[in-house]
């Protein structure tokens, strides 16, 4: 690592989690190549999703639910 990447990386560390946790999205989402036809189909699969859920088709779960379930399977009970 270069000493100015390792004074950016110390300078970053020192923000607040939230300054953090944007910084890290922006960092990840220029590293991604956008095609326009998975894009497409993503927010076309939103949009059912959504309507499904406006039409009472989509099974909702509480996420506390959801976290008990999955911290079961993954502790193998």
């Amino acid at each position: 690592m270069s000493p100015e990447v390792s004074e950016l990386l110390k300078r970053a560390l020192a923000l607040s989690v939230e300054e953090r946790a944007a910084l890290a999205n922006t960092l990840l989402d220029s590293l991604e190549t956008t095609n326009e036809s998975v894009q497409a189909a993503w927010d076309e699969e939103v949009a059912r999703r959504i309507e499904d859920l406006k039409a009472g088709k989509a099974v909702t779960v509480p996420w506390e639910q959801l976290h008990r379930e999955l911290l079961a399977i993954v502790n193998g009970r």
